[in-house]
């Protein structure tokens, strides 16, 4: 249905305008003043995308609210009613951004035709609009390094969610890329040219992560000299990424559902609130399932961020893209470093691939960074790797080896914990014949964990 948001201080023409264009089959939203018109537009920009403004008004004028609204909206089509002897000023509100203008008492049918062509230009620029987001969209999944099946898959969710208004819980390990996958879920949205704003939930004590989450007004503490607004203002119209937001206290989480519902924050030391137009992405590595049962956490804030819900891999899921995610890497830190490393052996890749990975994507940068920083070519060999690489688990004694009884041949020592864990697993696996998931189930690990340490221990190559 196409909508429009009247604003003219006179109700006879209001109730006029009204009528003719609920003829034609349109929606119309009610303002009687600028300052009305704007709060209503910021409010409900999106049920009114075509304005029809009164020039001369008492308070706010139509130059004045034309701004204001524009500063919200600048591809907002704002038609502008004017006296036939002000068509001046409307020509100069044109000149401002307006879309047209129409002389009072307007005809209806010129009303109708205008109004229909401002809208056809409102399609045209949300097209376009659209058409840009996808283009981003395909870069931003791009940012998202990996070409592994389980990456693939979250090069579709960026696709698929990027450009809807839906709030995302992106949930996985530390050093898998959770903000990385933020950034590349605003760069797929409409929102794309507005701020995207990131907090650390777990970064700041309570009393200081409201202020910087609702931000304050001059006097409402001791130091507060001046306003200053929060991060939710600060993304109006764009996005805002909370990390770790299983650390919220639970007082501000009462706090942030009600934002999520009202769609407006208090800041601190006021009495009125403020209207926000925000798209909400939140990050854990925590299990939030787990959080509720406990009781710290919130299920009713639960249910409103989990909209969606995406689980980026490990590393040690998605380790075909190993050699991928090296050279890429590699180039960046070689840039950073002034390095001239362009090639590696075939024995550092396979050091590499042998590797569990328990800090994911941000331990290989790191290792990579301490490889090329050391290396003395530009070729880089296992000969660059630390110790717990090549070796990630030592025996307890320097030259001991230690294999559990009746095992196939492992690449590397095992600890007497691992030897435990070997035969635990092994004993399992037999007793359910092989099960994955009833083994998993009765040794209390996700099947996931159950398939690395399967691989671990090269189990997968045994009968049971």
């Amino acid at each position: 249905m196409k909508r429009l948001l009247i604003i003219d201080d006179e109700p006879g023409h209001r109730l006029m305008v009204r009528a003719v264009m609920e003829d034609n089959g349109w929606k119309v939203l009610e303002a009687a003043s600028g300052e009305d018109g704007v709060k209503i537009f910021s409010a409900q920009g999106r049920e009114a995308p075509i304005v029809l403004l009164d020039m001369r008004m008492p308070g706010m004028d139509g130059q004045a609210t034309l701004k204001s609204l524009h500063e919200i909206d600048p591809k907002l089509p704002v038609v502008l009613l004017t006296a036939y002897g002000t068509v001046g000023s409307a020509v100069e509100a044109m000149k401002n951004g307006a879309f047209d203008y129409l002389t009072k008492p307007a005809d209806n049918d010129e009303l109708a035709l205008t109004l229909n062509r401002a809208w056809d230009y409102w399609r045209l620029v949300q097209e376009n609009d659209r058409l840009r987001s996808e283009l981003s969209g395909e870069d931003a999944v791009k940012s998202l390094k990996g070409k592994s099946i389980p990456m693939r898959r979250i090069h579709e969710f960026v696709r698929l969610a990027g450009p809807s208004e839906a709030t995302v819980l992106i949930t996985g390990e530390s050093g898998t890329g959770k903000e990385l996958l933020a950034e590349a879920l605003h760069a797929a949205s409409l929102r794309a040219k507005k701020s995207l704003v990131k907090v650390n939930c777990a970064a700041l004590p309570a009393s200081l992560l409201e202020s910087e989450l609702f931000g304050y007004e001059k006097g409402a503490f001791t130091g507060a000299v001046k306003d200053k607004p929060g991060r939710f203002k600060l993304a109006d119209g764009g996005t805002l990424f909370l990390d770790e937001i299983a650390d919220l206290p639970l007082e501000l989480q009462a706090k942030l559902l009600r934002v999520i519902q009202e769609r407006e924050v208090e800041p601190l030391g006021s009495v009125s609130t403020v209207a926000v137009d925000v798209r909400l992405l939140a990050a854990t590595n925590k299990n939030l399932h787990h959080e509720v049962a406990a009781g710290r956490f919130r299920e009713d804030l639960f249910f409103r961020l989990n909209v969606l819900e995406v689980e980026l891999p490990p590393l040690r899921d998605r380790i075909d893209d190993l050699p991928f995610l090296t050279t890429v890497l590699l180039q960046k830190l070689s840039e950073k470093n002034r390095k001239n490393v362009v090639r590696v052996s075939p024995a550092f890749i396979k050091a590499l691939s042998a590797y569990p990975w328990p800090g994911n994507v941000r331990e290989l940068e790191n290792v990579l960074e301490r490889a090329l920083i050391l290396s003395r070519s530009d070729m880089l060999d296992v000969d660059s790797l630390p110790a717990q690489i090549l070796d990630p688990t030592p025996a307890k004694t320097a030259g001991e080896r230690h294999y559990p009884q009746n095992t196939p041949s492992l690449d590397r020592f095992l600890t007497e914990y691992e030897q435990a864990e070997f035969q635990a697993l092994k004993e399992a696996l037999e007793k359910h014949d092989g099960h994955r998931e009833k083994t998993a189930e009765a040794l209390g690990i996700s099947r996931r964990t159950l398939q690395y340490r399967i691989k671990k221990y090269s189990l997968s190559k045994r009968r049971w």
